[in-house]
């Protein structure tokens, strides 16, 4: 029967549901996770003999760099990168390129490999939706989403310059709509907008910016208010000011600060399934790649790590998640919307470099690189990466990433992991380093190993409920997805020091199981399943929209394309999975 399958006395790891390595037996029936399957059902079903190995919930990226013209920037600007990894086609995959931006089928079928199911693009520029859509309708297997740009959107630095917080919620509803994005991300707040005129903001988060005169403060906390009153499903995405700059912890500590008094309410009209932890997000800001905004020192002279100033201040704080931007060394393709940022690199190396202003919007820069362990820098950001999952003493606030593809490709994750389980792991890469890793960080006084638990926490659970897509994803509760990932590695004979056994262990999942259907086994793709496309449909007072609108088609005459051009047509979108949210009471009810 399709979509039926009975796991049988695997190891279990489901954090959400506190199962902690527990032998059971999971089962799903047409897709979907269920109590028990009997009769006939389970006559036709498929069954996995997973003894002696460990079963996790699906794999959840909430944070990278996988579809849009930024993406397809970097494979065009490096061809070294497609010519030096090529996948060639089966009876069942496309052929494809590329190690560090792969091409789009490569990039799912890697991802299935591993374990993942469900990744979400975490930079969508409005204008430039419909490319992000189309690279997203074109990758195999996984379900998606996009965050959409704002934090230099020139309507909403407007509105809430005027302090009008109802029009710019309004706006935001509307362009989550028209370019059927997930989540609002805010990046470098008022200093991209600034880019635009060949200056940062680099002083004060209190900083006004060129015309707007709007401070990066002001929109962190305009776009964190505007996302609870509309109850997103995930919090403001925060790309925070002045990255990759030394001392730019403190800049990052002031502006998570920042959001601690906005209230979290999620008003997402969804079944959520049972679990015994709450699925629902905590957090007001969730912070994207925290390496690049944990460097410490006044310059690259004196350059070391702040991650624990920033540590210590996730510690004692509950409104804020994390996620790391580990660099597991080696080549990169680093991109972003924060083209000063770039700029900045560009400066430092001389690498190919590129940057584009994306009209009243936004930006990005997109730049080669290659993360050696022989330099002292770039040393410390891989001790940086690790320090910041390690050191913060709450897993449920840390999320584990490389920033795919800007600290390295996402097809590192196995090595980022077994760094964190694994110290002898770690001091063995220390003695390969410039000894700036051990000198300027943390690291090398930290012995926690994390557990599969833990493991679990940081590649599925978290992920899936900070940005809010744990009613389905995430665990295994009866209702969720049935997405199951095994893993050849039977927990009771587990030893952290032969570490490259980790590493090979999650590089190639046993078993990668999507809606109840095989899609990798060992390395091997099994079938190509079409993925879902999330998005939020946020709801407004109409007649609020109403005057909203009147605003946008009358500073519509200074885009390049034509209103009726804008919003992305629903033939873009693969399975649409919109999330209704703040829908009104009487409509819940009436249902």
């Amino acid at each position: 029967m399709p979509g039926t399958v009975v796991i049988r006395n695997g190891y279990v790891f489901d954090p959400l549901n506190e199962i902690d390595g527990e032998i059971k037996d999971v089962f799903i029936k047409n897709g979907k996770i269920v109590e028990e399957i009997k009769g006939n059902s389970l006559r036709d079903a498929k069954i996995i003999d997973a003894k002696g190995k460990t079963v996790m919930p699906g794999g959840v990226d909430s944070h990278s760099h996988v579809a849009g013209a930024k993406v397809n920037g970097g494979r065009m600007m490096c061809p070294e990168d497609r010519y030096k990894w090529v996948t060639k086609k089966t009876d069942l995959t496309h052929s494809g390129s590329g190690n560090t931006v792969p091409s789009v089928y490569v990039q799912g079928y890697d991802y299935a490999k591993m374990g993942y199911t469900t990744v979400f693009e975490a930079a969508i520029p409005p204008m430039e939706a419909r490319h992000t859509h189309e690279e997203m309708r074109a990758t195999p297997i996984l379900d998606m989403g996009g965050y959409l740009v704002l934090g230099n959107n020139w309507f909403i630095m407007r509105y809430l310059k005027e302090g009008n917080i109802e029009k710019a919620a309004a706006y935001v509803a509307w362009m989550m709509k028209t370019h059927k994005a997930y989540g609002i991300k805010c990046v470098n707040p008022a200093g991209v907008e600034n880019w635009g005129w060949g200056v940062d903001v680099t002083k004060s988060l209190d900083e006004p910016n060129i015309h707007f005169g709007i401070t990066p403060g002001e929109i962190i906390h305009g776009l964190a208010e505007v996302n609870e009153m509309l109850g997103m499903p995930m919090s403001l995405h925060l790309h925070a000011n002045n990255l990759g700059n030394p001392g730019c912890w403190e800049v990052t500590r002031d502006s998570l600060e920042i959001t601690r008094d906005v209230k979290v309410e999620c008003k997402m009209d969804v079944e959520w399934q049972e679990t015994k932890i709450d699925p629902k997000r905590k957090q007001s800001v969730y912070l994207a790649h925290a390496q690049f905004n944990s460097f410490g020192g006044t310059s690259w002279g004196d350059f070391e790590s702040g991650a624990k100033g920033l540590v210590d201040y996730v510690n004692k704080t509950d409104h804020v998640v994390i996620d790391n931007g580990a660099v597991p060394f080696g080549p990169a393709t680093v991109m972003t919307g924060d083209g000063p940022a770039i700029h900045h690199l560009y400066q430092l190396t001389g690498n190919k470099w590129s940057n584009k202003d994306i009209e009243l919007e936004c930006g990005s820069g997109i730049l080669s690189f290659n993360y050696l362990k022989a330099n002292p820098v770039h040393s410390v950001e891989w001790a940086i990466g690790l320090e910041l999952l390690l050191m913060v003493n709450d897993p449920w606030k840390t999320i584990m990433t490389t920033d795919h593809p800007n600290g390295g490709p996402f097809t590192r994750y196995p090595q980022v992991i077994t760094w964190l389980m694994s110290e002898k792991a770690r001091q063995a890469t220390f003695a390969e380093c410039h000894k700036w890793a051990q000198d300027r960080s943390s690291l090398g006084g930290v012995d926690r190993e994390m557990t599969l638990y833990e493991i679990a926490i940081l590649t599925r659970a978290n992920p899936a409920r900070t940005v809010g897509i744990a009613h389905r994803k995430g665990h295994l509760s009866p209702g969720a997805d049935g997405d199951v990932t095994i893993y050849d590695f039977d927990p009771t004979k587990f030893d952290v020091n032969d570490y490259t056994k980790i590493t090979k262990g999650f590089q190639n999942a046993a078993y990668t199981i999507k809606d109840g259907g095989v899609v990798a086994q060992n390395g091997e793709i099994m079938s190509v399943p079409q993925g879902r496309t999330f998005f939020s449909e946020p709801h407004t007072d109409d007649g609020i929209e109403k005057e909203m609108l009147k605003d946008v088609k009358q500073w519509f005459k200074y885009y390049t394309l034509g209103f009726a051009n804008y919003p992305v047509p629903d033939k873009y979108i693969r399975n649409p999975s919109p999330v209704q949210v703040n829908k009104p009471i009487e409509a819940i009810v009436g249902r």
